[in-house]
């Protein structure tokens, strides 16, 4: 059974989630307002004030943190150290050193740490994996992520930290590399020390690599991901609904000793209409279960926030 600690901004949702799957066990938060509001929507789930009494509970197998970002390593570290499997929202830690405790932690008792990478479960961007898997797009050479909104404006996290870690964790699933070279350059218009606009570059040991701008301070709403192949590019972009994935038949190819440009049909594959947050979910349980990799689940949670780290190091720098 599950049990789902903060009920302000994405709790709920994970909470109705495990509810529909009929594993909702227990629920904490330290606002009473809250408890008293989800406590009449989930009559059947103990409600809790304080995290402790949550992990104290025998009946909650699994712990889902979806509390401010500050709180994620301590409480993960916590529920590990009690025993329980731990779904924690992005990012899971603030550096490297958190991240690798928690790992350790969660291999020596043979637990699962999954982090909540939401768009890693989206069905678009599995097809861009299907894809670059198959051969489809022929060699990788760039991925390029697009998150451009007007707002909302933070005070305690950059656009690198809110919008970055969804592309970032986008593009190392679907490299599967770590970046050997990470640079960032940003600026911060609105609030001293936060940066509204960043732009990151990334260069894998393959030779591939990555780019994102990222920013909350642009006229458009953009969540545009571009891989560029030797044979194919492909184009999933979470704005449209009925044209998630375009796939298009261009390519460079070299006559003699010049290179020459072709252009051929454009492919829009059906894709389904699950929603990520449910398949989220569901891939947890059967984590839980004992199904699937835990170690490369809490590994690929580790290398998005070495990344992250490494282009703060750069853009502080």
């Amino acid at each position: 059974m599950i049990g789902v600690a903060g009920l302000g901004y994405w709790g709920p949702n994970l909470a109705r989630n495990f509810d529909e799957l009929g594993v909702l066990s227990a629920l904490c938060d330290l606002d009473p307002a809250l408890r008293e509001r989800f406590a009449q929507r989930y009559p059947g789930a103990t409600m809790y004030d304080d995290f402790g009494k949550l992990l104290a509970d025998d009946a909650v197998e699994a712990v889902v943190v979806a509390t401010p970002v500050p709180t994620h390593y301590s409480l993960a570290k916590q529920a590990l150290e009690a025993g329980k499997h731990v779904l924690v929202e992005k990012p899971p830690a603030m550096n490297a050193r958190e991240i690798d405790e928690l790992v350790a932690l969660a291999a020596d008792r043979d637990l699962v740490l999954m982090p909540g990478h939401l768009l890693l479960y989206h069905p678009g961007v599995r097809k861009l994996k299907e894809l670059i898997a198959g051969g489809d797009l022929g060699e990788v050479r760039a991925v390029y992520g697009n998150r451009l909104n007007l707002g909302i404006v933070r005070k305690d996290e950059n656009a690198l930290w809110s919008l970055g870690v969804h592309d970032l964790s986008v593009i190392l699933y679907l490299l599967d590399e770590e970046p050997s070279e990470a640079v960032a350059y940003g600026h911060s218009f609105l609030n001293e020390g936060v940066e509204d606009v960043v732009f990151c570059y990334l260069r894998f040991p393959s030779d591939k690599i990555a780019h994102m701008h990222l920013s909350w301070l642009d006229p458009h709403k953009m969540r545009k991901i571009t891989v560029v192949g030797s044979e194919r590019m492909v184009v999933f972009d979470d704005m449209e609904l009925d044209r998630k994935v375009t796939i298009y038949d261009k390519y460079p190819w070299k006559s003699a000793d010049e290179w020459q440009t072709s252009s051929g049909d454009i492919f829009i594959p059906k894709i389904p209409t699950d929603e990520p947050l449910k398949l989220e979910c569901r891939e947890f349980l059967s984590l839980v279960g004992g199904n699937g990799d835990r170690a490369k689940v809490a590994e690929d949670g580790a290398r998005v926030v070495r990344a992250l780290e490494r282009l703060t190091e750069s853009l502080r720098g």
